[in-house]
């Protein structure tokens, strides 16, 4: 490989890192404001080995990162990627308060370590980042 070949190869890494950058932001906004609503600790929790604030934090934060791909993979340029990534942290917000309403305990059944609880929170919250995401292919 040439030096060329190889200085060609790194054309794209500037914007790698402007995408990267942006969607780490919104993740970590994401992140912080998801940690800051619930009405308990998940890092405590998890730190304590909680598996239902496990499954239900990281089904969250997977279901954050779906649709952020599809941003950046769809979005025409950078602030297009945050406009709709900040659309996607709204959808994930939401998918919490409905959860909250559709099985009202969900906020005692974590804390005391209801596996099913922390499952299922997780898994509407990844279902709805996948159906979040495929709403982006526009």
């Amino acid at each position: 490989m040439t030096k060329y070949q190889i200085l060609e190869s790194f054309g794209g890494f500037d914007d790698f890192l402007i995408y990267l950058a942006i969607t780490a932001v919104l993740l970590a906004v994401f992140i912080t404001i998801y940690i800051k609503i619930t009405p308990y600790r998940e890092l405590a929790l998890i730190r304590e080995g909680n598996m239902a604030a496990a499954f239900s934090l990281s089904g969250t934060i997977i279901g954050m990162a779906i649709p952020l791909a599809n941003a950046v993979e769809y979005g025409v340029n950078p602030i297009d990627t945050a406009i709709w990534g900040s659309i996607a942290l709204l959808v994930q917000l939401f998918v919490f308060v409905i959860a909250r309403m559709a099985l009202p305990t969900i906020a005692v059944d974590i804390p005391a370590g209801k596996q099913a609880s922390g499952f299922f929170l997780g898994s509407i919250s990844v279902a709805a980042g996948v159906l979040n995401a495929a709403c982006m292919t526009y």
